[in-house]
């Protein structure tokens, strides 16, 4: 071997050294025993995994509009797990919303089913919206929250789900605009039941979003953690979405 082929293979042999490992298997499944907190949607079992809980977010209603005339009528669909017995786990009521547009019905209806699980003795630490909110349509959802935040009692917090999309395409002023609004972004990985093909793409971006986030990522979907996401000062954990086997 010459010296230009010797310096060469040297060369490439110390770019290997200091290139970072990848943390984890390829594309590895997640195992919901990894992981302390959990969505309990409509529909879903209650697996074992749930007695190692500290964090529980539990569906509990739909918000949605019935297009039967020129005034959509706005309809609260009770869903989700009845009150259980009181475990340790802190628990966020979920509320998946299709509008926006929410009568005094549905503010009534959520602030009832807050004191009943508390009066039943669950440590309920506050509020979950789930709604899809594009990109190009952020500021009405700030305005959405701004006014949910008021008519919260104090005592709870306003967490929201948010799409990977949010770090890239989403304007910067709407995203500082929940500064002081919301305690929290659950930013979803995956679509339906499967993980989003490019998430890894998005990733880097999320702590721009200068917001407190967790990762939602969905049972036996994929998942690749990087090495930067647990050094980001936004970072709070994992949220796993539980389905049927």
């Amino acid at each position: 071997m010459g010296r230009l082929a010797r310096t060469l293979a040297a060369c490439i042999l110390l770019a290997l050294l200091a290139a970072p490992w990848p943390s984890g298997p390829a594309n590895a499944a997640v195992e919901a025993s990894d992981y302390d907190a959990f969505w309990l949607w409509s529909g879903v079992r209650p697996q074992p995994v749930l007695a190692q809980a500290r964090t529980l977010y539990i569906l509990q209603g739909q918000i949605s509009a019935i297009r039967r005339s020129a005034h959509p009528e706005v309809r609260f669909a009770a869903q989700g797990v009845a009150i259980p017995k009181p475990s340790r786990s802190e628990v966020w009521l979920a509320y998946r919303a299709h509008t926006l547009r929410w009568p005094p019905h549905v503010h009534d209806t959520l602030l009832a089913q807050l004191r009943r699980w508390q009066r039943a003795g669950h440590r309920v630490v506050g509020v979950q919206i789930d709604f899809d909110a594009r990109t190009l349509h952020l500021h009405e959802y700030v305005d959405f929250l701004r006014d949910l935040r008021r008519r919260l009692p104090v005592e709870y917090r306003l967490s929201i789900t948010g799409l990977l999309d949010w770090s890239s395409n989403a304007d910067p002023t709407a995203i500082g605009q929940l500064k002081g609004v919301v305690d929290e972004v659950v930013v979803q990985t995956y679509q339906g039941l499967s993980t989003i093909t490019d998430y890894q793409a998005y990733l880097p971006r999320v702590s721009r979003l200068g917001l407190p986030f967790k990762i939602g990522l969905v049972q036996q979907g994929e998942w690749r953690a990087p090495d930067y996401l647990v050094r980001s000062p936004w970072f709070r954990g994992y949220v796993v979405f539980l389905r049927n086997p």
